[in-house]
Parts: C-alpha cells; structure tokens; sequence
C-alpha cells in the first residue's frame, strides 16, 4: 500500500501518529524568570496544537539551569514546575496529537552570561562562533549526573502529560560534542573511538527508559554529520543510528550541521534543491539499519509535492516543518484539507552586508538573524497575535541584541 502524508503511523512502542506531520523543535525562549513555562508558552502551544499535526515536539528543554543555551529557556531539575508543565501539556490531552518535549543540555555552547557559569563539554576545546567561552572538561561523575538529569527531566516531563521526549543530538549541542571527535578528545571511557565516543547518549537513552514508562515515546535528533574536517561523518552517524535502534528509540529525526558549520541553514546542491529536503538522501540511506524505526526529515521542506514523493518513496516517514509553522502554525491542516501546495517561508539576511563583512561572520550573522526573526514570530503568537511576514532583518537584529547580548554579534577569531 502507497503511504501518504494523511497516513497514521505507529511507532515502535504503540504510539499512535494521526499523520505524517512533525511540528519540530523551535527554540522559543519564553520561559519564566525561574526557568518554568510561562502562560505564552502555553498561548504559543495552543496554535500549534489546533493544527493538525501527527506530532508536536518542544523547543529545547534543559536540564540544568546553569547551563542554558539562551535566556528565556525552560529548565526541569525537578518537580518545582510541574503544574506549569501539565498546563503547557493541557492543550493536547484531548486532541489527538502527541506532544514531546526535547530535552537538552548546551554543554560549550551554554549562554554563560546566562548561567553564570563556565560552560562544560567533553573537551576544554573553545567553538568558534561569537560569543563563546572555553568550555571546561567534565568529570566523570559529573558525566553521570547530566546523564541522570535527562532522566529525572524525561520522568517529569510524563507525569507533566507530554507523551515523551525527543533527545536533542544534533546542532553541536551537549551529545553532538560527545559524539565528534573534534570536540570530544578525551581518552577514558567517554571517548577515544567511535564505540566510545557513543557511550553518552546511549547512557541516556537507558537512563530514560529506565524512569519511564513503557508506553512513553523516546526520539532522538542526530546529526548525519557535521560537515567539519575530521569531525563525526555519515558512516560513524550509521553507526549511532543501528546503537540507538538495538536501544528501542522510537523515532529517529535527521538533521545535521552546527552552529560553526550550519548545514541546517545553509545552500542546497541542485540535486537536494530538487527534493527540497537537506538529508533525505542520508535519511534513505539509514532504511536497513533503522529496521522498521521510522524516519524524519526536517529542513527544506516547503512544497506539499515534495512532502508527498518523500514519505511515498519509503525515504522517510514522517515529514519535519520548522520554521514555517512560524508563519503558518496550522500548516498540516493546510495542505491536507485545503490544498495548500507551498508552504510560506521567508530567509532573513543581513543588510548593509559590505560593512557588516568586515566586523562578522556574514554567514553566521545571518544564521543568527534567521533564528531571531522566526522567534520574534513564536513571540508574537505567544502573545496571542498573528504572525508578521513583513518583519524587517534589523528588528530581527535589534531583538537578537537584546536577547543575548553583544556577543550574539561579536566575530570570533580562529
């Protein structure tokens, strides 16, 4: 039978997805100034949850509040939030579609003016975006209580009401760092070779299992690779991918690229160009070893056509929107009732680019602006307005400063 984007799917552990939609992870930055979800959070969700998705998954939650990746985030060290989080949750109770929350941990690329704090990775090794501070190695033991916090956040998350949680394991954050070798140069038994170098989000994915039901969905989003000389490739990406499906994951998302070496920003070769996603490719190429997990792809998507030939040709199974649903949250509905054939999209880039080209990263500011300018969006609905196409890249510009710091637009040399 030919599976199209309405089709239901099941996943490995009985979850039930009405289609083939994943509302994927945005980062909102609308968190309390105790770290908790706030009622915009909430308003912002309610759009999302009204728009016919087969899945809904959270911006990045973190597990330790003195390492943030950005002001605003939401932080589960425990119970202090709980009521917050069942009603972030309470809009998809009784709608049918499943909501998880992505759980992370910025490891160096922790916001430190935001947590006061040193940032930790595997490594002391510095990343090269603006802004950054040289991170600290992490101990041993303080490997495994990050590993624990992903767990108790996992186990909150379900007695929240979220229907489970994704591991965030891509865009150079905490379990990307452990997986690379050029961020991850230690020689114990958290690095040193591929197998080892895999250990730590293994550990997690056990780690959670281990504190939640059997019926709660666990996902990941992983890297294909990190488009960075020596760095993690698509072979030792295949090698994650069979590890995590001998685990039981549940649903494996593909994304790749950092925040040094955005791929998930960045230009498509004609060949991609020509099915709209960046790593359906990879993703086809990771079918055996997924053995019956399914598949998502996000990044690139923008015609239902694409979406359609995607998830018909067995490339993947569930299809990714992200930034669109900034602009049109009932996106699913859309196009599966109303026939949209073309998501609405807009690419945010700098102006005045040749002076900004001598003080920046141009490629890297307009990554920044592009992020600043969606969030403005997810603010706005937060607040309960419609989303605003026209919004200019200096606005966007102006509220990135403002979110972050200077830092956000200082260049980094080396």
């Amino acid at each position: 039978m030919t599976t199209h984007l309405s089709s239901p799917l099941t996943l490995p552990g009985g979850q039930q997805l009405a289609n083939r939609f994943m509302k994927s992870a945005l980062s909102e930055s609308l968190g309390d100034r105790d770290c908790g979800p706030s009622e915009r959070l909430q308003r912002l969700y309610a759009w999302w949850a009204r728009g016919g998705y087969g899945l809904v998954v959270t911006g990045n939650v973190m597990v330790d509040r003195r390492h943030r990746g950005e002001p605003g985030n939401v932080v589960i060290e425990d119970e202090r939030h709980l009521a917050g989080l069942r009603a972030w949750a309470s809009d998809f109770q009784d709608g049918g579609t499943p909501l998880w929350m992505q759980v992370n941990h910025p490891g160096r690329q922790a916001n430190a003016l935001v947590g006061r704090t040193r940032p930790v990775a595997p490594s002391a090794i510095q990343a090269r975006v603006p802004g950054s501070v040289k991170p600290r190695a992490l101990e041993d033991a303080e490997i495994r209580d990050i590993v624990e916090r992903y767990a108790t956040a996992s186990a909150v998350a379900e007695s929240a009401g979220f229907a489970g949680v994704q591991i965030h394991g891509a865009h150079g954050y905490l379990v990307t760092q452990f997986l690379s070798p050029l961020t991850n140069q230690r020689d114990d038994a958290w690095g040193g070779d591929a197998e080892r170098r895999r250990r730590f989000v293994i550990e997690v994915l056990r780690a959670i299992r281990a504190a939640t039901s059997p019926g709660f969905a666990v996902g990941i989003k992983l890297n294909s690779a990190d488009f960075q000389r020596g760095g993690f490739t698509e072979d030792e990406s295949r090698e994650v991918v069979a590890a995590l499906v001998a685990e039981g994951i549940d649903l494996i998302e593909i994304s790749g690229g950092s925040y040094e070496a955005p791929a998930m920003m960045g230009t498509m070769r004609a060949s991609t160009a020509a099915r709209e996603a960046y790593f359906l490719e990879y993703a086809a190429s990771v079918r055996d070893l997924a053995a019956g997990v399914p598949i998502a792809v996000t990044g690139g998507f923008r015609s239902s056509a694409a979406m359609e030939s995607a998830v018909a040709s067995g490339d993947c199974d569930v299809v990714g929107l992200g930034r669109p649903t900034c602009l049109l949250p009932d996106a699913p509905r859309a196009i599966l009732h109303d026939g949209l054939a073309t998501l609405p999209s807009s690419e945010v880039k700098a102006g005045l680019r040749p002076v900004l080209g001598k003080v920046a990263n141009l490629k890297q500011l307009d990554g920044a602006l592009d992020l600043s300018w969606h969030t403005d969006q997810l603010h706005r609905m937060g607040a309960g307005k419609e989303p605003d196409p026209r919004r200019t890249w200096g606005e966007a510009a102006l509220w990135l400063g403002l979110r972050n710091g200077p830092g956000a637009f200082r260049a980094k040399r080396g």
